[in-house]
C-alpha cells in the first residue's frame, strides 16, 4: 500500500484526533507537526490523558497520525513508541481501535492486563526498546 493509501486509511481516526487537539487549544494546548505526525500537547489533552484507564494515566496517546501528548516532553519521549501505533493505524485502518479494545476485553476475561498483555502495545514497545537501544549506543 502506498504512502498516500496508508494516510487515508488511518484517516477518520487522525481526524478525530486532529478534532480532540483542536478542542483542546483553548487549554493552553498547542499542535506541532513532527516527523510526519501531528502532535498535540498542553493543559487540556493532559487533563484528557490523565484520565485514562491505566495506571496514572497515559503520558501519550495515538489516534491514526495524531498523537496526543500531555506536553512537548512527553511528546518526543515516547515519540518512537507512538509511532509504531501510528504504523499500526495505517495497517489496520479504521478497524484499529475496535480490535484494539476488543484484545483488551479478551485480556480482562482471561484475568490478563488489558494493556500490557495487548500484542498491539507488545509490538510498540519491542521496537521501541529497540529504537532506543540503537540511538542510545
Amino acid at each position: 500500500m502506498n504512502n498516500a493509501l496508508r494516510i487515508l486509511w488511518a484517516s477518520p481516526w487522525t481526524i478525530f484526533g486532529l478534532i480532540i487537539g483542536l478542542c483542546c487549544k483553548p487549554f493552553s494546548s498547542r499542535i506541532l507537526i513532527y516527523h510526519g505526525t501531528i502532535g498535540c500537547y498542553g493543559a487540556g489533552v493532559a487533563w484528557i490523558l490523565k484520565r485514562m484507564p491505566i495506571a496514572g494515566g497515559a503520558s501519550a496517546m495515538t489516534l491514526g497520525h495524531t498523537i496526543l501528548a500531555r506536553d512537548r516532553a512527553s511528546l518526543l519521549t515516547t515519540h518512537p513508541h507512538e509511532l509504531v501505533h501510528v504504523r499500526q493505524y495505517e495497517r489496520w485502518g479504521p478497524f484499529f481501535v475496535p480490535a484494539y479494545l476488543l484484545f483488551g476485553l479478551w485480556l480482562w476475561c482471561r484475568r490478563k492486563d488489558p494493556y500490557w498483555d495487548n500484542p498491539f502495545e507488545k509490538e510498540a514497545y519491542k521496537l521501541d526498546s529497540e529504537y532506543n537501544s540503537r540511538n542510545l549506543s
